[in-house]
């Protein structure tokens, strides 16, 4: 990788200001990029795929070189996208929460290596299994705390709305395997982050983040949710089948609900690119910054989750620090190369892959010798997709079941229970030589556990049911285990995933345990 210099690195060596874009000019050596032709396939892609609207925004060494918008933000009122128009981010809320959360760090107000559950009230994470002491804020920062798959959204056009916070925390909040013991993607930390910032700020999770994050780094289309007289400046969510979302809330704000443009959120990634821009004031410090990106744990043998980003070796030897979102309405992708001082966002108001795509044609076209040209995707046909998720997901009682994976040390019945918060129900597993597993819940006749499989000491598998809680049977669901083989017990978790539908339903975690009928 090259050297970079970067206009705080200036500054500290006695450069002055007048004199740093001249020097950003020499470093680069180099030609701005020509983008035209990714222009060209954002258009081309948006008529191909029948997408609503597209928003990009491209900075290198401390300057902005390309932001723009296609399409419609908004189609029924023909309101154009640009830059600055505000699109929901979903997932990239993390790494802005956890930008927050270190404004508290450093104000010694929240320590990383202490429980969480230091930081929060009556209502508590459950170790179950396992010690929730040692599911402390650095873990459930990076996803590596034991908390579980986790997501539950609230439409305004429904009669259901959001619970506090503390019931969630009861009722999902438990430990599905022991902290540390492996990285399990999990929106409910994130919702916990949030509520940790309230608790220990004094101030609303949404006030908190744009008193001390977004108006310091001078971010004023980005906020927690859609704030007042924003409405207008705000891309629709539309849906698979191209008509408007209504709007939805969830219940973990600090992992999905901050809106913001492309303009502001490439400032964002330059502020982590260590860049003081005339408009910000710094927040926190190098130090934290550099904290944020340092690996907790791998997620892939080229990837590893720090504190809210996601870390990513390319192949041609591109590191990124990066983040995606994908939601009902939402897709978006936010990269930063710290060892190349660039930043690229691209934000979409549909759960299109088109983002990827344009995304990493963006960083071939800045670095074509270390970022191969991706391959277009095909527009897809919605129904095989539909298809194929629910099979993916959970399985599907209808799947035909061909080939069974030999599973010899899961031979024979277990029994016990799934807790939810109105109470256990007894589950019961039957599973020959072949790898045929039967499930049984509560009451139930037995059925087939469809895709049933052993990888990695886990068995996993779907089944349909009723788990009997009014939070899961707001949708039409499949039961989804995920259980690990720990001598004579498997325990894990049982999650209610909504059924594939033009609406983002709910994933919600329950513990089970079962053991070895002898």
């Amino acid at each position: 990788m090259r050297a970079t210099v970067t206009r705080r690195g200036l500054l500290r060596l006695g450069i002055p200001l007048a004199v740093v874009s001249l020097a950003a000019a020499d470093v680069r050596g180099q030609a701005a990029p020509d983008f035209s032709s990714v222009r060209d396939e954002i258009r081309r892609a948006l008529v191909a795929w029948d997408q609503p609207s597209m928003a990009v925004a491209v900075a290198r060494d401390g300057e902005v070189v390309w932001e723009e918008g296609f399409g419609w933000a908004d189609r029924e009122r023909r309101i154009p996208a640009t830059e600055h128009t505000m699109y929901s981010l979903a997932s990239i809320s993390k790494p802005i929460t956890a930008t927050g959360l270190m404004v508290l760090v450093e104000r010694a107000l929240v320590d990383l290596d202490a429980p969480a559950n230091d930081f929060l009230g009556p209502a508590q994470i459950d170790g179950r299994a396992w010690d929730a002491a040692r599911a402390t804020v650095r873990r459930v920062a990076s996803h590596t705390a034991g908390l579980p798959l986790h997501y539950q959204f609230f439409y305004e056009d429904e009669p259901y709305r959001r619970p506090h916070m503390d019931e969630t925390i009861r009722r999902y909040a438990n430990l599905v395997t022991a902290p540390d013991e492996r990285w399990n993607y999990s929106n409910l930390g994130y919702g916990i982050l949030d509520y940790i910032i309230e608790r220990v700020s004094g101030q609303s999770y949404s006030d908190f983040m744009r008193d001390e994050v977004f108006r310091p780094l001078g971010l004023t289309r980005t906020s927690v949710g859609i704030g007042p007289g924003l409405e207008d400046f705000t891309a629709t969510r539309y849906a698979t089948d191209e008509s408007p979302i209504p709007f939805y809330d969830f219940d973990h704000p600090g992992g999905s609900a901050v809106f913001s443009s492309a303009h502001d959120l490439v400032r964002f990634g330059m502020f982590h690119l260590g860049h003081d821009l005339s408009e910000q004031r710094r927040i926190i410090s190098d130090a934290s910054i550099e904290a944020m990106r340092q690996p907790v744990r791998n997620t892939s043998p080229t990837d590893a989750y720090g504190i809210g980003w996601s870390l990513r070796d390319l192949p041609g030897g591109l590191r990124l620090q990066r983040h995606g979102g994908g939601m009902g309405g939402v897709r978006t992708e936010l990269a930063i190369a710290p060892e190349e001082n660039a930043a690229v966002v691209v934000l979409s108001n549909s759960a299109t892959p088109l983002t990827g795509y344009i995304s990493g044609l963006i960083w071939h076209t800045l670095f074509p010798d270390a970022v191969p040209k991706p391959t277009r995707p095909e527009v897809p046909d919605p129904h095989r997709l539909a298809r194929e998720g629910i099979l993916e997901e959970a399985g599907d009682d209808a799947a035909p079941l061909l080939d069974f994976t030999p599973m010899p040390d899961l031979a024979g019945e277990w029994v016990g229970e799934v807790d939810t918060h109105l109470g256990p129900h007894r589950l019961a597993l039957a599973i020959d030589d072949g790898g045929r597993v039967h499930v049984q819940l509560g009451d139930d006749l037995w059925t087939l556990l469809n895709n049933a499989r052993f990888e990695g000491e886990y068995l996993r598998g779907g089944f349909r049911g009723d788990i009997g809680t009014e939070d899961a049977n707001r949708t039409d669901y499949v039961l989804s285990l995920e259980l690990k083989l720990r001598g004579d017990l498997l325990n894990g978790s049982m999650t209610a995933i909504t059924l594939p539908n033009v609406r983002l339903g709910n994933a919600l975690t329950h513990w089970v345990e079962l053991r070895r009928r002898r």
